[in-house]
């Protein structure tokens, strides 16, 4: 089996499952500093493209304090013909979780989806493909090597492997979301 084969397989078997089809809408937040714009726009883009209009409330482009041109109203300008896209600007630098507070207290959909200003969304998931960095290449990455994101005790941010538990309710079916939940366990000296 070549590489692109594996590709269709979980695209054939993600359009097979069967969705609620009374889901809520998203504003999807995309917070950027200092973004290419066509890196950007790429994002922007792939978001539209590829979720169901009837689902995408917005995206809203949260600037957090650009000194760029082209990111200025050129930008405006550009997603004004997009209809769902708005920018909201930052005064000051705020980083990217006072960002994405703007972004969120901008929203109006039922779910707010945040994503990061130099992705692009793909029909399959879950998993996050790489997007080289000299060539802007898209390489798809096989599901069955997915992680989950979570928090140390000293807030760091790590991968973890998906737990055995959640594995065998796959069934190997790596097309399905990954279920998680966290036990805590504390130890008293």
């Amino acid at each position: 089996m070549k590489h692109g084969d594996n590709l269709l397989i979980q695209i054939f078997r993600c359009k097979t499952l069967k969705y609620k089809e009374n889901l809520p809408d998203t504003s999807v937040v995309v917070c950027f500093h200092n973004e290419a714009r066509s890196v950007l726009l790429r994002t922007v883009h792939s978001i539209i493209d590829r979720s169901p209009e009837h689902l995408l409330k917005e995206i809203i482009l949260v600037d957090d304090f650009s000194d760029m041109e082209h990111l200025g109203k050129p930008l405006e300008d550009y997603v004004a013909t997009l209809g769902k896209v708005k920018v909201v600007r930052a005064k000051k630098r705020e980083g990217l979780i006072r960002a994405r507070l703007l972004g969120f207290a901008a929203a109006t959909g039922e779910v707010v989806t945040f994503l990061d200003s130099h992705c692009e969304c793909a029909e399959v998931c879950p998993v996050i493909d790489v997007i080289e960095d000299e060539t802007l290449k898209y390489q798809y990455g096989s599901a069955r090597s997915t992680s989950i994101g979570g928090f140390d005790w000293n807030l760091q941010f790590n991968w973890h492997a998906i737990p055995e538990y959640e594995r065998k309710r796959r069934d190997n079916k790596d097309y399905l979301p990954v279920r998680y939940r966290m036990s805590i366990t504390i130890v008293m000296a």
